[in-house]
């Protein structure tokens, strides 16, 4: 369709549900709550799954079904350009981005990592800032509020991690953002059918990575690890991916990374309503001061 087709289209032809107004904040939502609860969910599944094949668990069997269903709707086959570049993002954003996590898990608390990986906007506005993009001024405001929150919330968790835990969730959070940062620039495949092409490409090489550093599948996995893991398959990569990708397109990446402050006081709130953790007042007004930041880049893109 052109676009003087587009122009001319009656403006009651199209549903208010695929309205962008409507879609990106449904999507953040989809990111604050659910990506925030998949830490504690890695949390169970790394119970009986090792942490590179729980990855690539994840990702081929979401991958697996979401593809099988666009195809089965008829949904075009990416190109040979579009493959390699879903293979690149997928790899920098749920191989290196959430492999590492869950690595990092086995070493640090779920709180940590979630806190850690909270440092990723900032990667991603200078990552932008490369491609000549660089957040406005409030939206610089609300990214250092944001940051002051994380630190705030990280002096209450009383937590300690290992050095190369650190590292872990430090590359993760740069891998992530360059990744996001850099598919916005290359030629995706279309819809829903990039998200089946990353999980896909991002679950061969969680696997072989698993394997090839002795992983091996458990025997007799728990019942809570493997219910966390479909959680995981279901929710955090089939529709909190399918979400983020979505707000990567059609919002400004402060507002598209925003998830990644929210989801440090998130995951502290499951840890206590499901894990039995405690919340001190040090977590308390860091969560405050998180949920500040996230308004002031929201206020800022509503201002552009």
């Amino acid at each position: 369709m052109t676009d003087t087709t587009t122009a001319n289209a009656a403006p009651a032809a199209t549903s208010p549900f695929a309205d962008a107004r409507v879609l990106v904040p449904l999507g953040l939502f989809a990111l604050y709550i659910i990506w925030g609860s998949t830490y504690l969910g890695i949390r169970y599944a790394l119970e009986s799954y090792p942490p590179f094949l729980l990855a690539g668990l994840r990702f081929l069997g979401a991958g697996v079904a979401l593809f099988g269903f666009l195809r089965l709707r008829g949904v075009a086959m990416p190109t040979a350009r579009q493959w390699r570049n879903a293979a690149v993002t997928g790899i920098l954003l749920l191989g290196f981005g959430n492999g590492l996590v869950c690595f990092a898990e086995e070493r640090v608390s779920s709180g940590i990592a979630a806190v850690a990986v909270a440092s990723m906007p900032l990667f991603a506005a200078l990552f932008s800032g490369l491609y000549g993009e660089w957040p406005s001024r409030r939206e610089t405001v609300g990214l250092v509020i944001g940051f002051v929150g994380v630190i705030v919330l990280n002096l209450g968790s009383g937590l300690s991690g290992s050095r190369i835990g650190a590292i872990a969730l430090l590359v993760a959070a740069m891998s992530w953002a360059f990744g996001a940062t850099w598919s916005r620039r290359q030629d995706m495949p279309a819809g829903p059918m990039n998200t089946a092409a990353q999980m896909l490409c991002a679950s061969v090489a969680m696997l072989g990575v698993g394997f090839a550093s002795g992983e091996r599948l458990p025997e007799h996995p728990t019942v809570r690890a493997t219910v966390a893991l479909v959680y995981l398959a279901v929710f955090g990569s089939i529709i909190a991916f399918s979400a983020f990708l979505y707000v990567l397109k059609h919002a400004r990446p402060a507002l598209a990374t925003s998830y990644a402050y929210v989801n440090p006081p998130v995951a502290v709130l499951f840890g206590v309503l499901l894990a039995g953790e405690s919340v001190g007042p040090y977590d308390l007004i860091g969560m405050a001061i998180i949920l500040l930041g996230v308004g002031a880049i929201t206020l800022a893109r509503q201002r552009r």
